[in-house]
């Protein structure tokens, strides 16, 4: 039954309405996810000499112990943001003699491949096998593979579950958010460690390595918690009401997000039709040569991150910047029918932040040629991309309520200076002027790639508050909203 259910999303795919361009979407995001494997593989390869660079003075297996309750702690945090429930259109099989437990089961089996399960893997395992295996013996070297393999599991199982239950409940999505804030916090303020934490419990794994196997029986319970709660609302999201029935738009790979994906759909078609806006996208990809002015072998290799920041922060957020600056104008044309028809003002935000998402990370990914002039471009365009997803994307869309001015979609973007007023250059200061910010005084100090982590880390404390900037851009729109359908009636 399994191969059926497989054959019919197979076939689902093939006979969608734009196959070709999901197939370029699958394309890219498979090079974006096989650059990140790469990545995690010279992580994991490179663990030791890494780790003996950055913590010279240090046990290099100490270190690595602390850092692998740390890494799942915020992996959690990630994937409550980022990683889609396992879709199944099951409304086709509610009659036919098929058990809910083969559903269930292949529900629970297609979440496993998930790129979020995959990255832990080579990131921890060869560390594993070549310096614990060989310090502690082969024991426990296996079990600290069996460790992260659970932790992966019951991680992946765990987000799945709580998802589910804030379709209904959001105190259920907050919990997470929550679970990750309250430690970093703690760990923050020196209150409780999570790396003397995570470094004392490997380190009894290591004296009783079959303890290991906790990992395993939490990643069970879990599972089995999981599997119980889909048995007993299978349906739940499909038919809980009429407008939350899953939706099909022209671009397969946004089915998945539901009516945020039939809104981002429905704006990446007006994008790709109009001069104007088709123009705006397109710019990004002429601004990939913006680093060859910016990036010289003498900053690089002194690491002035500071002189080449604003380099890395336009080349990853070009879209942001050249398309999110007169946000909401785009549809100035039909934005009385927007407020009237039947829409919930929360997916349309949500709607904005996924195609920013999506346009960014393949600008960044298109931009990671710089890395063969230098790897510290890499870093650099890693924390420029978790600021402009995080940080840069709630900025443009503040400031998108206060552009009254409409636009013609139907001229080109050169010189066309309609629709362009204060809003537009105020915009640039907060967008520049944060990140440099973050950066001056570790650039003062010179420390540079603190400088660098501070601006990625800002970034991702952003986008794992992205909830709380969504429900407060609601509210902006909400109060907005006439104001700026009665300037893009002038």
């Amino acid at each position: 039954m399994l191969s059926t259910f497989l054959s019919h999303q197979w076939k689902d795919f093939w006979r969608s309405r734009n196959k070709a361009g999901s197939i370029a979407a699958q394309i890219l995001l498979g090079f974006f996810m096989l650059y990140f494997l790469v990545a995690a593989i010279g992580l994991g390869f490179g663990m030791s000499y890494l780790i003996q660079e950055f913590f010279p003075s240090k046990n290099v297996i100490v270190i690595f112990n602390g850092f692998i309750l740390y890494y799942f702690l915020f992996d959690l945090g990630i994937r409550t943001q980022m990683q889609e429930l396992p879709t199944l259109s099951i409304i086709p099989y509610l009659h036919l003699n098929i058990s809910k437990k083969t559903i269930v089961n292949f529900l629970n089996i297609k979440s496993l491949f998930s790129f979020f399960n995959l990255l832990p893997l080579f990131i921890f395992i060869p560390f594993s096998i070549i310096k614990i295996g060989t310090t502690y013996g082969a024991i426990t070297g296996i079990m600290y593979i069996v460790s992260i393999l659970s932790l992966t599991v019951f991680n992946n199982y765990l987000v799945l579950y709580l998802k589910r239950k804030s379709i209904n409940n959001i105190a259920y999505f907050g919990l997470i958010i929550g679970f990750v804030a309250v430690f970093a916090g703690l760990d923050y303020y020196n209150i409780v460690s999570v790396r003397a934490a995570s470094n004392f419990i490997f380190m009894t794994v290591v004296k009783y390595p079959f303890l290991g196997l906790a990992f395993t029986l939490a990643a069970g319970i879990i599972f089995f918690i999981n599997s119980i709660y889909l048995r007993t609302n299978l349906y739940t999201e499909e038919l809980s009401t009429k407008d939350d029935k899953k939706v099909s738009t022209d671009y397969a790979f946004l089915n998945r997000y539901g009516k945020v994906g039939e809104l981002a759909a429905l704006e990446l078609k007006l994008i790709l039709r109009h001069k104007r806006s088709r123009g705006s996208i397109f710019m990004g990809f002429a601004f990939l040569a913006y680093g060859f002015i910016f990036y010289k072998a003498p900053m690089i290799a002194k690491d002035e991150f500071g002189k080449m920041l604003f380099a890395a922060l336009f080349m990853t957020g070009i879209t942001i910047i050249s398309y999110g600056q007169f946000m909401f104008a785009w549809q100035s044309t039909h934005f009385d029918g927007l407020l009237v028809n039947k829409i919930d003002f929360k997916n349309f935000i949500k709607a904005k932040f996924l195609l920013f998402t999506i346009s960014c990370t393949i600008i960044t990914l298109l931009a990671s040629f710089y890395g063969f002039m230098s790897y510290k471009l890499l870093l650099m365009h890693l924390a420029a991309y978790l600021y402009n997803i995080g940080f840069a994307t709630v900025i443009v869309l503040y400031f998108a309520t206060m552009n009254y001015k409409r636009l013609d979609l139907t001229k080109g973007a050169s010189f066309n200076w309609q629709g362009v007023g204060a809003t537009q250059w105020i915009l640039g200061l907060p967008f520049i002027l944060v990140p440099v910010f973050i950066y001056l005084p570790f650039g003062i100090l010179n420390k540079p790639y603190w400088g660098l982590a501070a601006i990625a880390i800002f970034g991702l404390i952003t986008l794992l508050m992205r909830n709380f900037w969504i429900n407060l851009l609601v509210k902006r729109f909400e109060k907005q909203r006439y104001k700026i359908a009665e300037g893009f009636r002038e």
